[in-house]
């Protein structure tokens, strides 16, 4: 058989790359002379980095940064030297994995250490950026990571603001004479397989609000902050992204982005695709594994698992999908097709059991698959 392993990061619980690896040995336990190929994935989350430069090659930049909270750590971006290309994950230095569930409070939470990993890249002579803006901890419409790059939010007052997310109701006024100059010559790639609009049920805060600390009783508020934030963008610059596609992805991260640069919008997914050769792959596979840590009506809207069934359907090459856990009826996922969702927990336990057991789990689930697909094709 061969076999393309395509998973997602297991968020909280491994690596793309480590899912992977989970998944070839456990299969190779059943069967050592499969033909397997890894491509791991990501989705513009936490991981981008690690799959890009596994399928293209590069390396790891490390520099200081503050992270969700304004504490300093350290980061890092991917360098492509070739191409003068940074690849940078929001979730590096404004992520949900560097606070605990305590300290998730997208009041306080901001974006700016993104904005230095952007600074640092141009420093370090990125013609190219490639930002993945999934998996942050913020609900700041990006406007921290902009007050890094030189943009200033002030008050009614004219007082300057230091953004995060409970300010967004405060901003009056909007200079972004100082905006990093060097970013109107450099082509800017977001990656994120997020189509949540800005506002309303399905926008930046009913939808991934509550993931990153927001109460529901907190919604209308929030709601009424980030809606008088947009008004106060869109007529400084003359623009109405607030309706699109993707402007409510990473806590409203690309409304801004889409307001303030020239950028292109891609699909996570798909850049990887490019970049991997994926569908190519897929065309002469017998059998495709994906993966995330959680498979949900989210899952629908392009994430990793969904969107690779829908690059194999004209192929007929079946896809299963191995997942922490499953919300949702199977029958959804089939009709995206998915041929099989399999959740890894074989046995009572807690989250925080599963999420440290999450590797093992992910071994022996496989192995149990390819168990059982060697019956088959026996």
């Amino acid at each position: 058989m061969k076999i393309v392993v395509a998973p997602d990061s297991f968020k909280g619980s491994m690596s793309s790359t480590a899912a992977a690896n989970q998944i070839e040995a456990g299969f190779r336990s059943v069967d050592p002379l499969l033909e397997i190929v890894q491509i791991p994935m990501a989705d513009g989350g936490e991981g981008t980095v690690d799959a890009i430069l596994a399928a293209v090659g590069g390396e790891r930049v490390t520099v200081p940064a503050l992270d969700p909270l304004g504490r300093p750590i350290t980061a890092c971006y991917g360098w492509l030297a070739a191409s003068k290309t940074a690849v940078i994950e929001t979730a590096a230095a404004s992520g949900l994995p560097l606070l605990t569930a305590d300290e998730r409070n997208p009041f306080l939470t901001s974006t700016y250490g993104t904005g230095q990993l952007i600074k640092a890249a141009l420093d370090h002579g990125a013609e190219t950026l490639v930002l993945g803006i999934g998996g942050s901890a913020t609900v700041d419409a990006g406007t921290g990571c902009f007050q890094a790059l030189g943009v200033r939010f002030a008050n009614a007052k004219g007082e300057e603001l230091n953004m995060c997310g409970g300010k967004l109701g405060e901003v009056e006024q909007i200079d972004v004479a100082e905006l990093d100059p060097r970013l109107r010559h450099t082509r800017i790639q977001i990656a994120s397989d997020v189509t949540n609009p800005l506002l309303g049920n399905e926008g930046a805060v009913v939808v991934f609000g509550p993931q990153k600390g927001l109460r529901e009783e907190e919604f209308s508020a929030f709601e009424k902050a980030m809606t008088h934030y947009a008004q106060v963008m869109s007529m400084t610059t003359g623009t109405d992204y607030i309706h699109a596609a993707g402007s409510g992805a990473a806590g409203g991260f690309g409304f801004t982005l889409l307001s303030l640069l020239k950028v292109e919008m891609k699909s996570g997914l798909l850049l990887m695709s490019e970049w991997s050769r994926l569908e190519e792959r897929i065309a002469a596979a017998d059998l495709v594994i994906t993966g995330e840590g959680r498979m949900d009506a989210q899952s629908l809207y392009g994430k990793v698992p969904v969107g690779i069934a829908r690059l194999a359907r004209p192929y007929e090459v079946p896809v299963v999908a191995f997942t922490g856990q499953m919300s949702g009826e199977m029958t959804t996922f089939q009709q995206e097709g998915l041929a099989l969702v399999c959740p890894i927990v074989d046995r009572p336990m807690g989250l925080d059991e599963a999420i440290r057991e999450g590797e093992a789990l992910l071994y022996e689930a496989s192995a149990r698959l390819m168990e059982t697909l060697r019956l088959v094709y026996r």
